[in-house]
């Protein structure tokens, strides 16, 4: 399938990106369209872009839109939902202690890429490490 969304990706865009193309759809090409632009090429599905479908609803980020949408029961992926929420939606209490740290590791990756399919290809080893280390937490005998 064709997705698209905004130019400049930050922490949300990421994570939805990694999460189409690991646990929805593996084939996933992504496009960007300048941010302000509200409508997507036809065929693509659009995220991360207000009005969209999987875009920011009741208090929550983009990445929350898609994981509901599709039958993934993964409390790994939930917790990744709620750290994306607290570092890209406005809160009232941050909960997710890693949100602050992760929005600044995407904040650098979009720095240092000299495009947003290079950002995005940088992000998608590093969420793969966070859903990873998520995994192993849960999973640890205390």
């Amino acid at each position: 399938m064709n997705w698209v969304t905004w130019e400049n990706v930050g922490i949300d865009r990421m994570a939805c990106a990694w999460l189409i193309r690991r646990f929805i759809d593996p084939q996933a090409a992504f496009a960007f369209i300048p941010e302000g632009s509200t409508g997507a090429p036809a065929g693509a599905h659009a995220f991360d872009i207000p009005g969209a479908k999987f875009s920011h609803h009741g208090g929550h980020c983009s990445f929350h839109a898609v994981l509901a949408a599709h039958p993934l029961n993964d409390p790994a992926l939930r917790t990744i939902a709620r750290i994306i929420d607290d570092a890209d939606a406005v809160q009232e209490v941050t909960l997710e202690a890693a949100a602050a740290e992760l929005d600044m590791v995407c904040k650098g990756i979009r720095r240092i890429s000299h495009n947003d399919q290079a950002a995005l290809d940088r992000a998608m080893d590093m969420f793969d490490g966070v859903y990873a280390q998520i995994q192993a937490d849960n999973h640890a005998t205390p």
